[in-house]
């Protein structure tokens, strides 16, 4: 820290504390017994000491008012326009619009909505030179602050395909990306919610990028990364840190002087139907997470999103967790919240240096797309994914509710508006997509074939 506190108590060192804790331990092993390792490979020690703490980066985790974003899916236009307005009249600062049909009038949809200071996210499941042309022109015209979420990567994850194919995908993307408003997004979300361990995500996130550096012939544009945290709590601020440390390394290697633009939603991983109630418990540590390791925007999940359709209830519960963190309990209010802390920053630093060894793997072996095709990204983060299942499985990785203190009286069955796991569709496609998979779905399939 700049400044020591307590300067009047004379100092003790990290060996007086190890002796200290040894003689308490009363012949227990120092290392067995208190030295745990993360699935990372990270070896976390009970304690952090300013003379075994060197740094060797600087993070600018700055808070800078975080935006709460609320995510509208547009069906029927004049509806969305209406919601839009609701919500921000009632806490959200920020609106993701999702768009499946090009044939959305952008003048109906943000019709009387504030434009100047308001930012709007369009995520499009398309790829459309006319549709985002019609966008940029919105803003130009009205002084709109569009970021229109665009990933050919991410589909070809997701889905197994590509819009079209690499080749006409990427001709898009070059002359899209020429307009003037942020259109480079990278939906980094589906590792974490797949299974992917942290220092994977961090790669994979960094490889992704790094194909669009590659691909588009310039990038004069702040570039959207969209990133799902869980509720390792200290781990999740250290990997946005780590995350905002790896991309300006690397988009300095392309003379990319545009820092990214972090939009965070909480996990459906360790997300459950049953006792549902404990998931706000879940996304609320999440979005601190988000917070204090530097999100520019959060997007918050309801605790019913699994299960019910979007409803007013569950998305005015999710925005008031964000309300409430950032009103009531003044979370964007300190400047770096995490530095000073060694603990996280001893965190950030090893999982910015092993992602980067991961990564550097990656491109020596032709990148994240030739990975993806031979199938290597698809088998890592599926054994990352069985560990963390073989644990929740056997009781050491804990769902409240669920796999811990089950309330054995819990209906779920004529509650269910939404198919809570992993949808079937059967189709031929270029690689094996990505699942993502909650950890808790086989138990869940369960219960409800017990449920009379």
């Amino acid at each position: 820290m700049a400044d020591q506190l307590f300067q009047e108590f004379e100092s003790v060192s990290s060996k007086q504390w190890k002796q200290q804790i040894q003689y308490e331990l009363k012949g227990l092993d120092y290392n067995e017994t208190l030295i745990w390792e993360s699935p990372e490979g990270i070896k976390v020690k009970p304690f952090y000491h300013a003379d075994e703490t060197q740094v060797k980066f600087q993070v600018d985790s700055a808070q800078k008012k975080f935006t709460i974003v609320q995510n509208i899916f547009v069906h029927d236009v004049k509806k969305s326009n209406l919601r839009a307005k609701e919500t921000l009249s009632r806490g959200a600062e920020s609106i993701r619009f999702t768009i499946e049909n090009e044939t959305v009038s952008i003048e109906e949809l943000m019709q009387n909505l504030p434009l100047e200071k308001t930012t709007y996210f369009f995520y499009l499941p398309f790829l459309s030179i006319d549709f985002v042309t019609k966008l940029s022109e919105f803003t130009t015209k009205n002084n709109a602050d569009f970021i229109i979420q665009l990933d050919p990567i991410g589909q070809f994850c997701k889905d197994g395909n590509w819009f079209e194919n690499i080749k006409n995908d990427f001709e898009k993307l070059n002359t899209i990306s020429k307009l003037t408003f942020s259109t480079i997004n990278i939906k980094a979300g589906i590792y974490q919610n797949a299974g992917a361990n942290m220092v994977q995500q961090l790669a994979y996130t960094l490889a992704h990028i790094n194909e669009y550096f590659n691909r588009i012939q310039s990038i004069n544009q702040p570039i959207t990364i969209e990133v799902s945290v869980g509720t390792n709590y200290f781990f999740e601020i250290a990997k946005l840190r780590a995350l905002r440390l790896l991309f300006k390394t690397l988009a300095a290697e392309y003379n990319h002087n545009f820092d990214c633009h972090i939009i965070v939603t909480p996990t459906k991983r360790n997300k459950t139907i049953y006792d549902y109630n404990v998931n706000m418990l879940r996304t609320t540590t999440e979005c601190m997470s988000a917070i204090l390791g530097g999100a520019n925007s959060i997007s918050n999940l309801p605790y019913d999103s699994l299960y019910h359709k979007d409803n007013e209830f569950g998305d005015r519960i999710a925005r008031n967790q964000l309300l409430i963190l950032k009103n009531e309990s003044y979370f964007d209010k300190v400047n770096n919240p995490a530095d000073g802390s060694y603990y996280i920053e001893n965190l950030t630093e090893q999982l910015a240096e092993k992602a980067l060894l991961l990564f550097k793997e990656i491109e020596d072996k032709d990148g994240l797309i030739t990975q993806l095709i031979e199938g290597i990204i698809q088998r890592k983060i599926s054994e990352s994914a069985q560990k963390e299942q073989d644990l929740f499985d056997s009781g050491k990785e804990i769902l409240l509710g669920t796999n811990k203190y089950p309330n054995k009286n819990d209906r779920m069955k004529d509650d269910l508006e939404l198919y809570p796991f992993v949808k079937q569709n059967p189709r031929k496609t270029q690689i094996t997509p990505i699942i993502e998979k909650r950890l808790a779905e086989k138990l869940e399939q369960a219960r409800l074939n017990e449920e009379k």
